[in-house]
């Protein structure tokens, strides 16, 4: 199974937000649509990094009266891991517990058409192991 099945499923939306704006940016972002991590963006439009709960985390214990005043670019994860459509969900499991990462941003022609989290990975490793015992009771019953 590659990317690109779990893509048509979840869908392609991705939240994005510059490098420029402030962690209370990401934050509330972060917030609004319940999830986990923000690709950042440079002046461009293309991937400047990646923004975690993990990293917020970070500079919270570091001086949390400052630290929603930062800039993203001062708390975002650089050298982001990404994948393709084409890439198969083994691989993007192998990278992300290998990397110890949650979200990883798709590229297609260095333009971002969409991001998959562990937990999509691992709710499409759970449907496809209940699908292949579904077809292995079926095979054994006929």
């Amino acid at each position: 199974m590659l990317v690109d099945t779990i893509l048509q499923t979840k869908g392609a939306q991705v939240h994005t937000l510059s490098e420029t704006g402030t962690l209370a940016d990401a934050v509330a972002l972060l917030n609004a649509n319940n999830i986990g991590a923000v690709v950042i963006t440079g002046t461009a439009g293309a991937i400047a990094g990646i923004l975690s709960e993990r990293d917020i985390v970070r500079r919270l214990g570091g001086n949390p009266a400052h630290a929603m005043a930062l800039p993203i670019m001062d708390c975002m994860t650089r050298g982001v891991v990404t994948c393709t459509a084409a890439t198969p969900i083994a691989e993007v499991m192998e990278r992300m517990t290998q990397r110890r990462i949650r979200h990883m941003p798709v590229i297609e022609n260095d333009q971002l058409i969409g991001i998959i989290s562990i937990g999509d990975v691992v709710k499409h490793k759970i449907e496809e192991a209940e699908r292949e015992a579904a077809e292995l009771r079926e095979y054994i019953a006929s």
